[in-house]
């Protein structure tokens, strides 16, 4: 068997038209939507990311505003950033762009956030709303966009057994209530997994859906995959690699070769569920203008 590969580049594309269509739209009323993303510090890898999203944007049309404080900003100054594009009627969303440096608390900083601007849906109110099945929250863009993928892909979750590897409030637990959620994408019956969980392979050799969220290069391996299952890998992990001229390489949580072996489908890293977090970002911040104007 050789499984299925699942294109996020190309479905993130295709979403991301469609938001264009839509602040085509609302621009023609005379307003669009705007995301602001706060950088705090050099992280190269969340540089890369926040130009990413910034490009997005305006090839969506939307507005975009990137804040860059320095590494040793005080929380003080980064709240007040935060206060400062809270009561700025031209940004529709807000993120600040994790892991944000270590004096600085982070629970702090996103609660700062106005939750109808909490387009990361990290703000507990948002938990909240998610949990509950309120359709005016906002979703987490990664496990949305993972969704999303499953959705357009016409791979069924109703009734189906999704086992996600990984309880963190950025993917695992979001990612869990969705699944489980009643409508497209949902309906699943799911098992969340972690650290202490006794046994985890006869637990993963289980799942219809396998979403790992790990955070450790190559851990799932394709004796803990039942055969057929679809598997998505969330992770990305940077492995050194004498072999390739930047002397690493970019992996997934799932060792990618021998899973595709034996899944039906699978995502590949890079190229599987990054380019759908952007996409769905983008998502959110039209759905946050939609929802300021109701």
């Amino acid at each position: 068997m050789s499984a299925k590969i699942l294109d996020g580049v190309a479905l993130g594309k295709t979403i991301r038209a469609e938001v264009a269509v839509a602040v085509g739209r609302l621009s023609g009323n005379g307003g669009k939507p705007g995301l602001a993303a706060v950088l705090v510090g050099e992280d190269p890898a969340s540089a890369v990311y926040v130009r990413s999203k910034g490009k997005a944007c305006e090839e969506a049309g939307m507005h975009s505003v990137t804040v860059r404080l320095p590494a040793d900003a005080s929380e003080a100054e980064l709240l007040d950033t935060v206060d400062r594009l809270n009561a700025d009627p031209r940004i529709h969303g807000i993120l600040v762009q994790l892991p944000l440096p270590k004096h600085i608390n982070s629970e702090k900083v996103l609660r700062r956030i106005d939750p109808t601007k909490d387009v990361d849906g990290f703000h507990p109110i948002n938990v909240g709303k998610l949990v509950i099945g309120d359709k005016t929250a906002f979703r987490p863009a990664t496990p949305y966009g993972v969704q999303q993928m499953l959705i357009r892909s016409g791979i069924e979750t109703k009734g189906a057994h999704a086992v996600v590897v990984g309880r963190s409030n950025i993917v695992g637990r979001p990612m869990a209530n969705l699944l489980i959620q009643d409508g497209p994408g949902g309906n699943a019956t799911v098992t969340v997994c972690h650290s202490r969980t006794r046994d985890l392979p006869a637990v993963t050799r289980g799942a219809d859906i396998l979403v790992a969220a790990i955070g450790k290069p190559e851990f799932i391996t394709a004796d803990m995959i039942r055969p057929g299952a679809v598997v998505i890998d969330v992770g990305i992990n940077r492995v050194d690699d004498a072999s390739v001229p930047k002397g690493y390489r970019l992996v997934g949580d799932v060792a990618y070769a021998p899973v595709a072996e034996v899944a039906s489908a699978i995502t590949p890293v890079p190229g599987g569920v990054g380019p759908m977090t952007i996409a769905m970002l983008l998502q959110n911040t039209l759905q946050a203008m939609e929802q300021m104007e109701r």
